[in-house]
């Protein structure tokens, strides 16, 4: 299964045109969230987005909420919106969770969860599935623009126990487009250029 991965486009309707064009390439798309700034402009890229007809999941980052996700990608028909939950497409398992986590330093408009809240939503992931993330697992693709470590250790926790095919992430902008392995797991913290690869 080829894959079009990206996550964080903050609202910006160029980068989304470039994803539309590039969903022809490919049999699934994986949106790791912040298509908001702020919890504001959510629709701006979602209805640029829908023209893609091919599979795509989508999870919510710390910019929208899941309802408010769930809501503007209503026209998408080929979209599946996850938090805490999964679909299966093409036989392979996907399970999505969003949001901030561990919770944020900027304030009442991000939506964040702490550690224990995202262990239990985690938990339900099925073993070898491709794992859709907004926060990265900590001490992997979580560097942010000074050096710091960001990421979240109970996303890093789930992926040691479930072996995911793939993790696809966002959220730390620093280290957008990098990719590591953790385990047999390949991370990709995304960006909001696009990554395409081949499902292992």
């Amino acid at each position: 299964m080829k894959l079009l991965c990206f996550s964080d486009l903050h609202r910006d309707k160029d980068a989304a045109k470039k994803l539309v064009a590039a969903s022809a390439e490919v049999d699934c798309v994986i949106g790791a969230g912040d298509f908001a700034t702020c919890r504001r402009g959510i629709r701006d890229t979602l209805e640029i987005l829908a023209e893609i007809e091919k599979p795509a999941v989508l999870v919510p980052g710390n910019g929208e909420s899941f309802e408010e996700l769930r809501d503007a990608a209503e026209g998408w028909k080929a979209s599946h919106v996850l938090h805490a939950s999964g679909c299966v497409i093409d036989g392979v398992d996907f399970w999505g969770v969003g949001g901030g986590i561990p919770v944020t330093p900027f304030g009442d408009w991000s939506c964040d969860f702490d550690e224990q809240q995202a262990a239990s939503m985690l938990e339900d992931c099925p073993s070898g599935a491709v794992l859709v993330v907004h926060s990265p697992p900590i001490d992997t693709v979580d560097h942010d623009s000074s050096g710091r470590i960001r990421g979240s250790r109970s996303v890093r926790d789930a992926v040691e126990a479930k072996s995911p095919k793939l993790v696809v992430c966002g959220h730390i902008h620093g280290d957008w487009g990098k990719q590591v392995d953790l385990g047999p797991s390949r991370i990709l913290n995304a960006g909001p250029s696009g990554v395409i690869l081949e499902l292992r």
